[in-house]
């Protein structure tokens, strides 16, 4: 026993030994042609997401210069774990050394440890790091039903406002069997499993049996659907699945894992993603952060959390579960970015003891809203229903809610969508530390928007077969041009929807001409 103690020690010292560090570059020399053809950067659906909410394409969605990481592959005392192209660096694990040497070269910027980020006024406790994983236990009946009633989001469902037609990117520590149990047949039958990747061993391989099982019990919550047992609360959106999480161990790789991944999902063209994962103490004190790092730009995931916002995404993640701990007991990283941290309640929808609480550092509401995080039910790596305890659940609960009510208009913006849902809670402006705004109520009508208020509201867009709306005027006289802009389409009087069922697919811009005003939109036949 004292030889595997003492060769555990060993390694130990020798991993601490290592140093994590980023290192950025001074450009990307191929920006701007690359610029010139933005449509290569991303995928037709990410593409088609850009478009329709007007989200940015600039120099940051450009890959890192490949020669410039070739440079440093060539090099000796150090591995690269990860690449950014928001940050335009490389994560970086090795001899001190040889990473500060890396300074000097002409295409380097700067080098930062990753010791050098937390602004810490304080020590860290020293102590043993528990992986704040979540409790499972026996579950004894087989419904979702205070879950997604807790949040009013039947009435969604029962509109066929299921996902469809949303994509959700999950961020996790692993996704055992997915590719044949049962309960996401639903799923993998409707072609919306539609890939993912293990960011942590650079494998195609997302479902391995040996990979922690908290990813498969997250997505669940979401995804997974068996008749008159088990329904997630977006059982008909798509996902990818990224493993970033080492359950093993917690060193600070794993949040430029989550950083990677998140490009991944914006090229791959999410509309959400979803983080039941938080940071706050690391193995190694001198990586911890402190309450005061809390604050949105101090952690390198929380700075690419609000990247991913920036770039057209809605993050969702999980507040944290050390609200019951004395010295860190406030929301964890990402969650303190510009994101919708979503909190936790008891089945009644009282608080729950562990939900970590706020505000974040620099003072602003957190948790953003709440939903269920005790005896929540899911479905486990062997097709077992059990419940689950943890804000990594209240998290994707929320994360599915808001795929289903997104699907009322795909135009807004994510940052529309984040502010809608707080808008939805119970507590209304009389937010508190520990419930946010509260749980939002999704039992809103199909029109959002009063139908006597001056907005024109487009349905299902992009679109299949009828093009629905509703405005202010009785009817609107429609023109549809293509992007060469020749007109495809003119129709006058029309009240409700208009059918594109012979329109091949792409991108489109629709006149909306009533007596006040003309109206204009972009629309997306698939």
């Amino acid at each position: 026993m004292k030889r595997i103690f003492l060769l555990v020690f060993f390694i130990s010292s020798c991993a601490f030994a290592q140093d994590h560090a980023l290192v950025y570059f001074t450009n990307k020399p191929n920006a701007v042609e690359a610029l010139e053809t933005p449509a290569n950067l991303f995928s037709e659906r990410a593409y088609e997401r850009k478009l329709l909410r007007g989200t940015t394409i600039d120099f940051l969605d450009v890959p890192v210069h490949e020669p410039f990481i070739s440079d440093l592959k060539a090099r000796s005392g150090f591995e690269i774990k990860a690449k950014s192209k928001w940050f335009n660096c490389v994560y970086v694990i090795g001899e001190r050394n040889a990473i500060e040497i890396l300074e000097s070269l002409e295409h380097v910027a700067n080098v930062q440890f990753l010791e050098e980020l937390s602004n810490r006024s304080q020590s860290i406790p020293q102590k043993s790091i528990e992986k704040k994983l979540e409790t499972e236990i026996d579950f004894n009946y087989a419904s979702t039903s205070n879950q997604v009633r807790m949040l009013n989001l039947q009435n969604l469902h029962e509109q066929d406002l299921t996902g469809n037609r949303m994509i959700i990117a999950v961020m996790d520590s692993g996704f055992p069997n997915v590719n044949s149990l049962v309960s996401f047949e639903n799923l993998r039958n409707n072609d919306n499993l539609l890939g993912g990747y293990d960011f942590t061993n650079r494998s195609e391989d997302y479902s391995a049996s040996t990979l922690d099982n908290h990813g498969t019990l997250v997505l669940s919550t979401m995804a997974a659907f068996r008749e008159n047992l088990y329904v997630g609360t977006a059982p008909d959106a798509a996902y990818y699945l990224f493993v970033t999480e080492v359950s093993a161990t917690e060193t600070p790789v794993e949040e430029a894992y989550w950083v990677e991944a998140a490009e991944r999902a914006d090229s791959l063209g999410a509309d959400i993603i979803n983080t039941s994962l938080g940071y706050t103490l690391y193995d190694k004190p001198a990586y911890s952060y402190t309450p005061e790092d809390m604050d949105g730009k101090t952690s390198f995931i929380s700075r690419g959390a609000n990247m991913a916002m920036q770039k057209g995404m809605l993050v969702v993640t999980s507040a944290g579960n050390r609200g019951d701990e004395g010295y860190f007991n406030i929301i964890s990283a990402p969650a303190d970015a510009n994101v919708l941290a979503i909190g936790g309640v008891d089945p009644s929808g009282n608080y729950a003891p562990f939900s970590s609480i706020g505000p974040s550092a620099d003072g602003r509401i957190k948790p953003d809203v709440v939903a269920q995080a005790i005896e929540v039910a899911a479905i486990n790596e062997n097709d077992r229903l059990v419940g689950v305890n943890g804000t990594s659940f209240s998290s994707p609960i929320m994360a599915g809610a808001i795929a289903c009510f997104w699907q009322l208009n795909p135009e807004w913006t994510n940052f529309e969508v984040m502010q809608l849902v707080r808008d939805l809670g119970h507590l209304g402006n009389s937010t508190n530390n520990f419930l946010g705004y509260g749980i939002p109520d999704f039992s809103t009508p199909a029109n959002p928007v009063a139908p006597n208020s001056s907005e024109l509201i487009l349905y299902q867009n992009p679109v299949e077969e009828f093009l629905k709306f509703a405005g202010p005027a009785t009817d609107y006289n429609i023109r549809i041009f293509n992007t060469a802009g020749k007109m495809v389409l003119s129709e006058r009087s029309v009240s409700s929807e208009i059918n594109l069922s012979g329109f091949s697919r792409g991108i489109y811009i629709a006149m909306f001409e009533s007596e006040n005003r003309t109206e204009k939109f972009l629309i997306i036949k698939k």
